[in-house]
């Protein structure tokens, strides 16, 4: 996708270089990208008539059946998969611009493409707050975020304006409890341990107590949160052999944990008690920093510790200390805080410790699906109709 806007040439066009770019950068277009332009064309122009067929009133200048209509503006603040790219570009009652970049977009220039927008799609890396939401106005009526967290969005302030909120849950849940199976194995049978062993020459023969690892047979595995995410790790784990399954939660759930005839215990419980911690709760006021250094102290020395959920669950210095010490034998994460971690994070010195950069829905069919619902989410709220997916706030 260029960093340039994709505009029509009119017939009466300048041909030379200097001109073509010059009427390319202003002339009018339904959907636009910025990245590395001045502020002046990042910033969305006011809303601008729009004539289209289908009316039978009749205006000055118009002819019969021409009705000029206002396009609501819509500000995306990433690259997108072409799915939801293209749903948002066939929208013709909306003007849409992209940040064309797969990095964050800067505050400042987050701050010029939503001014006036009706319509926000955000992801999770990119904070909403109240500062954000002024700069947009009183013209902003619905955000869309290409996320099931919504942990950067400020719901409070965002409530008090009114402004209607579409997330994308259930699309992402297989593929993320693929992930956490994935990553648990990956860090309970010393993967990347094993491939460094075969790159670096370390790997000199067959030898009994080398890199064994621990095995999900007979093993007992506690997942902090049963809800839809943790229900498709259990389903997946089931058949590895796994004699017993703990959860724990705000409260039991005792028909989704029958499928597992999975026991609810306290968190304490369930640290002391599992072999395998797959931690896949949503980040709330009640689980911030939940696993700390009382937890790890109660895990067993041969327990291995997964994180799928949010970076903010865990306190990383205690984790640290708990895997360093031999306290715990290993850890696998997708989430950390900060997002991207720091490349001389302490973390990232210890072999028993695999992090992965936050992929839990990535494959492609999932995050186009996303990209599809979180488009459609927004255009029903822009349209004043039921969202697909709406958080109710």
């Amino acid at each position: 996708m260029s960093g340039h806007c994709d505009c029509h040439s009119p017939s009466t066009r300048s041909h030379s270089p200097a001109a073509t770019a010059h009427s390319r950068r202003r002339s009018h277009t339904r959907l636009r990208t910025s990245r590395g332009v001045s502020p002046a064309h990042c910033s969305l122009a006011p809303p601008r008539p729009r004539s289209i067929p289908g009316s039978d009133s009749v205006q000055p200048g118009v002819s019969r059946r021409m009705r000029p209509v206002l396009l609501m503006k819509v500000f995306v603040t990433r690259r997108i998969p072409p799915e939801g790219r293209a749903a948002l570009a066939r929208a013709a009652d909306c003007e849409v611009e992209q940040w064309d970049s797969d990095e964050p977009i800067p505050v400042k220039e987050l701050e010029r493409g939503v001014a006036g927008a009706h319509g926000l799609l955000c992801l999770l890396s990119d904070l909403v707050d109240k500062r954000i939401l002024d700069a947009a106005g009183a013209n902003l009526k619905v955000i869309s975020t290409l996320s099931v967290g919504v942990d950067h969005l400020a719901l409070d302030e965002i409530k008090k304006r009114g402004i209607r909120v579409g997330y994308t849950p259930d699309v992402l849940t297989d593929t993320t409890a693929e992930l956490a199976v994935s990553l648990l194995l990956t860090t309970c049978r010393r993967l990347p341990e094993a491939i460094e062993e075969v790159k670096n020459g370390g790997w000199t023969s067959w030898k009994p107590l080398w890199l064994c690892g621990y095995g999900l047979t007979q093993s007992t595995v506690g997942i902090v949160g049963l809800g839809r995410i943790g229900q498709a790790i259990a389903r997946r784990l089931k058949p590895f052999g796994v004699q017993r399954f703990l959860y724990t939660g705000r409260q039991p759930r005792p028909e989704e944990a029958a499928e597992f005839q999975a026991e609810f215990v306290s968190t304490p419980e369930l640290a002391a008690q599992s072999d395998f911690i797959v931690v896949a709760c949503s980040l709330t006021p009640a689980t911030k920093g939940l696993c700390n250094k009382d937890f790890f102290q109660k895990m067993k020395e041969t327990a291995v510790f997964v994180n799928i959920s949010r970076g903010d669950v865990v306190n990383q210095d205690d984790l640290y200390q708990a895997l360093a010490s031999g306290q715990i034998a290993a850890a696998g994460l997708d989430v950390t805080t900060p997002e991207p971690l720091p490349t001389n994070h302490p973390l990232l010195t210890l072999k028993n410790c695999v992090i992965l950069p936050h992929i839990g829905s990535a494959t492609h069919r999932t995050r186009n699906t996303m990209s599809m619902l979180a488009a459609n989410n927004l255009l029903a709220g822009l349209r004043g109709e039921p969202m697909p997916s709406e958080l109710m706030l």
